[in-house]
């Protein structure tokens, strides 16, 4: 039986009162980089959030934002490891917030993720650097698409099979799974490297389909970089094999069982893991497809149509449109018309 996110109350908190999950609303982006320990609905999707900063801080250096498309469809998840502490990083939460709003409408996540290194190309002046995953749900196809710049590979739980793995790039091992494949890059192009670190960088695309009870948890590399008595990194291998012991039924009582598993293997039953921010994002589809009002249907489609006209203007903007149904080929219709889509002609139908 599905269960329903809520919110764990930490010793920390111990008067507050369980609170109702957050549910999204259309063109929503939900998150920041403050600590939080709940639940996210969202259209055919699930989410548990537990995001703790270093030494207490009221912000932190790890950043996590959900959203999602006008019409239900798209739900997309950004993870990010942004290096620094405190408010020293509140500027690149405002700024991942705004181009996770640019980019709320576009299936296509590669232009999302190019303009996530462009912007962090110019913080890399002043030694500043990003390690993301970026995510992609489609609630009417159950594909799920996954980008990852330097960070930790997300943990991917198969409810079928009762089985864990890695959810590794295109090629890179178990968890890439069937149909997963990587957009040609120049040779002369470093792919797949935290935002940032190179100017032009190649960012593979893993596509898979998810089925419902399945699980992947995103995570920073606290828990990979916790350390034992003996100074033994637990590392990736050493999360998976915690991860297989755990009961995945109950994922927001198996983040908090993850966690005292991972403080057991550093001799301290009690306290932080690591000396850095700690966030654990896990994903569930639920099965349930989004049933949208009509009313909804209308605004959305009224919405769209003014953001058409606009395109069109000299100097107009691009139009987010989504690649399903009539403002999908509405939208492929206008880009022919409007030299300016020379760029987001690249956010096309996502490959079959």
């Amino acid at each position: 039986m599905p269960v329903t996110p809520t919110l764990q109350v930490t010793p920390a908190d111990a008067s507050a009162q369980p609170a109702a999950p957050h549910t999204m609303r259309c063109l929503e982006v939900w998150g920041g980089n403050q600590a939080v320990d709940n639940g996210v609905v969202m259209a055919g999707l699930d989410a548990w959030l537990y995001s703790r900063p270093y030494r207490g801080h009221a912000a932190g250096g790890d950043i996590h934002y959900v959203s999602s498309c006008a019409a239900g469809m798209l739900t997309r998840i950004l993870v990010a490891d942004v290096s620094g502490h405190g408010q020293a990083v509140a500027g690149a939460a405002d700024t991942l917030r705004g181009l996770m709003r640019r980019y709320v409408n576009f299936v296509d996540q590669t232009e999302l993720v190019r303009s996530l290194n462009v912007e962090f190309s110019a913080l890399s002046q002043s030694g500043g650097f990003a390690t993301a995953v970026v995510a992609s749900y489609l609630t009417h196809t159950d594909e799920f698409t996954l980008c990852n710049a330097g960070h930790p590979r997300p943990l991917w739980y198969r409810a079928r099979s009762r089985e864990w793995a890695v959810m590794s790039n295109p090629g890179g091992g178990p968890g890439a799974g069937p149909g997963s494949r990587a957009a040609a890059r120049p040779d002369d192009q470093l792919s797949n490297v935290p935002l940032g670190i190179s100017g032009p960088a190649c960012y593979d695309q893993t596509r898979t389909r998810l089925g419902t009870g399945d699980l992947v948890v995103f995570y920073t590399d606290s828990l990979i970089e916790a350390r034992a008595p003996d100074g033994r990194l637990l590392g990736e291998d050493g999360l998976l094999s915690l991860a297989r012991t755990l009961d995945p039924s109950d994922p927001s009582e198996f983040i908090h069982a993850l966690l005292r598993r991972v403080s057991a293997h550093t001799g301290v039953e009690t306290g932080p893991i690591a000396a850095d921010d700690l966030t654990i994002l896990i994903l569930r589809p639920n099965g349930l497809k989004p049933r949208v009002p009509s009313w909804v249907v209308a605004k959305y489609l009224a919405r769209m149509t003014a953001h058409a006209l606009r395109s069109l203007l000299p100097g107009g903007p691009p139009f987010p449109w989504t690649d399903a149904g009539l403002m999908g080929k509405a939208g492929r219709a206008l880009n022919r018309l409007n030299p300016r889509w020379g760029v987001a002609r690249a956010a096309t139908q996502l490959e079959r």
